[in-house]
């Protein structure tokens, strides 16, 4: 039995004041359908919402990404001015609605979404859904969402790339679906909770060579190489995303992360003395 969706402080199925679009999935993220030395043909959906905090069309502001860390801001590729995120308001626009569906009207989202997987353009022997290629996993009840859909579209393989690690751990770890495929990503606020020997994860690298020096293997060839390759994934830093020297997001992430704890350090010291 579906669990209803619900998210604190959000009406769970207001009267529609949302424009549905046709179809919920894209076909049309040419990065994401790269496919070099891919001979099974697959066919590539994605969807998407905007990436870290974006403002509602209600003029309130909230975070996609609650988890993100160093990628937030000018180093995340959908963020950067010269994404096609940014430059084409449409697109933005599009995104807006789409994480608008799911936090105003879920369980009509996660209907639609459970009647168009049954299509037939999903009945292909090879098709993928790429969750976000923006945005992230934002809520529990988000995840149990897609979960839900996964389980009810078995012909259809979803993947995705996340950094809401402590999320994943708790929630689809213990039961996931067979056909939900998971990149833990650095970059975040819960880096330290990958196992970077046991999980497989993803880092993003001012270039080949340097993911290739860090032991990494090169997803470039095909955005499928995050689930089916090797576990250790480089991907090399988008050209609207600029890297300062040879360091890599986790790299960053630590430096930031060893910063914020000598602060706090020092305001606890100061403090103390205070206090004495």
């Amino acid at each position: 039995m579906d669990i209803p969706l619900t998210i604190p402080g959000l009406a769970v199925d207001p009267p529609s004041r949302l424009a549905w679009p046709d179809k919920l999935l894209s076909k049309n993220n040419t990065d994401v359908c790269r496919t070099t030395g891919e001979p099974d043909n697959p066919q590539f959906f994605t969807w998407t919402i905007p990436a870290w905090v974006v403002k509602l069309t209600s003029g309130k502001f909230f975070n996609a990404c609650p988890q993100a860390g160093i990628c937030g801001g000018p180093l995340c590729y959908a963020v950067a001015p010269g994404s096609s995120y940014r430059r084409f308001p449409n697109v933005l626009a599009a995104h807006v609605r789409n994480l608008e569906l799911v936090l105003d009207e879920p369980l009509e989202w996660e209907r639609r979404m459970k009647a168009e997987l049954r299509g037939r353009r999903y009945r292909s022997p090879n098709v993928w859904v790429r969750i976000h290629d923006a945005g992230d996993f934002f809520s529990d009840s988000y995840v149990l969402a897609w979960l839900r859909i996964a389980r009810s579209a078995p012909h259809v393989r979803f993947y995705c790339y996340t950094k809401a690690i402590s999320r994943f751990l708790r929630l689809v770890e213990p039961d996931r679906p067979a056909n939900f495929l998971w990149c833990a990503s650095l970059g975040g606020t819960e880096d330290h909770l990958v196992d970077r020997e046991h999980m497989r994860h993803a880092d993003v690298f001012p270039t080949v060579e340097a993911l290739e020096a860090a032991g990494y293997s090169d997803q470039s060839a095909s955005d499928l190489l995050a689930v089916l390759g090797d576990p250790r994934v480089g991907i090399p830093a988008n050209r609207g995303t600029k890297l300062v020297g040879a360091a890599s997001f986790s790299e960053l992430q630590r430096e930031r992360d060893e910063r914020r704890q000598a602060k706090n350090a020092r305001a606890r010291k100061r403090a103390a003395l205070t206090a004495a």
